[in-house]
């Protein structure tokens, strides 16, 4: 079987503390996988490793099938890395930077030009071609930053916090970009704006104190705290005091005029059932009723403390 990234064991010790312990990730599949983790996790050593800046201490990295210790230069040609400052040289244009870092992967130089051309129209910055890096605005540096990670088409692209500093409108665009991106790549994208990770992951793995603490779904991660509460939509409400006669409710919190959280302390199935009896008896016009799914910051810090000391 093919992966497009698997490490095996992956260990680095920095002086007498081991930064990140056995850590093992296996990903098939193109699309985006979230990379989370606390400050000083180990999610920056994982990815340094992975793209080969940094050399692990124990273990094994294999990009599409290469080892990455024993072909570097192979390994690397399917490699991407924008890092957290994307590495610019400002005093030069767009077309002479973009024109270096294919030169820098060891592209075959009569398909250099083309390459260009395709990576600028991709992150559209085409209009921009002759114009110093200095003189981009920061969300057009991130596209050229971007441009310069996938103008070799690699199988993995890395990603340390890419829309860190943007606008909203940059980010917006930069979100639709790394979409785009992963329809053909697999990307590996750490940041901790967990909103984020949420809207442009389908798979996470969180990283805490070294150690992989969850390798799953986006829907398993919202899902891995069982709340108390269930969201509900009716077309006539009735007054609180109502809602908290049915048996197990503890709580109501109106988000809208329609639309409510309600707490229990009792088997969400039994209060399920309550509150649909209630509302079909009450004339309520329920609409919707579903569970409420964990808020991602209360995930997070669930998951942070289940770290192996």
């Amino acid at each position: 079987m093919s992966f497009i990234l698997k490490t095996a064991h992956l260990s680095h010790q920095y002086s007498s503390s081991w930064a990140i312990r056995d850590i093992n990730i296996e990903i098939q599949e193109r699309g985006i996988i979230g990379l989370l983790g606390s400050n000083g996790a180990g999610k920056s050593t994982t990815m340094n490793i992975i793209c080969g800046v940094l050399n692990q201490t124990e273990g094994d990295v294999y990009i599409d099938g290469i080892d990455l210790r024993r072909e570097p230069e192979q390994a690397k040609k399917q490699i991407g890395f924008l890092p957290q400052t994307p590495p610019l040289y400002t005093d030069l244009t767009i077309d002479e930077y973009l024109t270096y870092s294919a030169q820098l992967r060891l592209m075959d130089k009569d398909k250099v030009k083309t390459a260009v051309e395709e990576v600028k129209e991709r992150c559209g910055i085409t209009h921009f071609s002759s114009r110093l890096i200095r003189n981009l605005s920061g969300g057009y540096r991130q596209r050229v930053g971007i441009a310069q990670a996938i103008i070799h088409k690699p199988r993995l692209v890395v990603m340390d916090e890419p829309t860190n500093g943007l606008d909203p409108n940059q980010l917006i665009e930069a979100r639709k970009l790394i979409r785009e991106i992963a329809r053909e790549h697999t990307v590996l994208l750490s940041s901790h704006i967990l909103s984020e990770i949420n809207l442009l992951c389908r798979e996470i793995i969180m990283i805490e104190a070294g150690s992989i603490v969850f390798a799953d779904t986006m829907d398993a991660f919202n899902n891995y705290v069982q709340t108390k509460s269930i969201l509900m939509r009716l077309e006539n409400p009735p007054l609180t005091e109502e809602l908290l006669k049915v048996p197990g409710v503890t709580k109501v919190d109106f988000l809208t005029e329609q639309q409510l959280r309600v707490h229990f302390d009792s088997s969400q199935e039994d209060v399920s059932d309550a509150l649909v009896a209630a509302s079909v008896a009450g004339g309520w016009g329920l609409r919707e009723i579903t569970p409420d799914k964990g808020l991602l910051d209360d995930v997070f810090k669930h998951l942070s403390t289940q770290a192996p000391a």
